[in-house]
């Protein structure tokens, strides 16, 4: 077994293993927006589930602004409570708990000053939803010739 595709809590943190749960939360921003530059969002599945994950995010956050994301109210503790539930209901998915990270602009490329650490689903439901809703069309054009 991998040692990255074990849950983070079976670990100390030890510097080493953090470094690597950075460097492959790193990696899968960076595969992820490349892809973004390369395809119409629109187009894009990411599981086998992105209907659901869309139907219900939208159902229990309608009104969440996907285009930006202001971190502290991401993690204020309603918010919290909010989003646990929603975590929940998708545990069957793998690595749903697993440290990604999200860019707080849609609109923008990863950068340590973009970047929010979220769990994978939370990504899964905001990214769905912005690639559904047309808030990641402008990156081919906007980014085409960095990724």
């Amino acid at each position: 077994m991998d040692v990255l595709s074990r849950p983070a809590d079976e670990f100390e943190n030890e510097n080493v293993v953090e470094e690597l749960w950075a460097r492959k939360a790193v990696d899968h921003a960076e595969v992820y927006f490349n892809l973004l530059c390369s395809v119409d969002p629109k187009e894009l599945r990411l599981t086998p589930y992105d209907e659901e994950i869309y139907t219900v995010f939208r159902q229990d956050f309608p009104d969440l602004d996907v285009k930006s994301i202001n971190e502290n109210e991401l993690k204020s503790t309603a918010e919290k409570i909010k989003w646990r539930a929603y975590v929940d209901k998708f545990n069957k998915l793998e690595d749903f708990s697993y440290g990604t990270l999200l860019r707080a602009d849609a609109e923008s490329e990863f950068i340590p000053d973009n970047a929010i650490l979220v769990v994978r689903i939370q990504f899964l439901a905001i990214e769905i939803a912005r690639n559904r809703e047309g808030y990641n069309d402008c990156l081919r054009q906007k980014f085409r010739n960095k990724s």
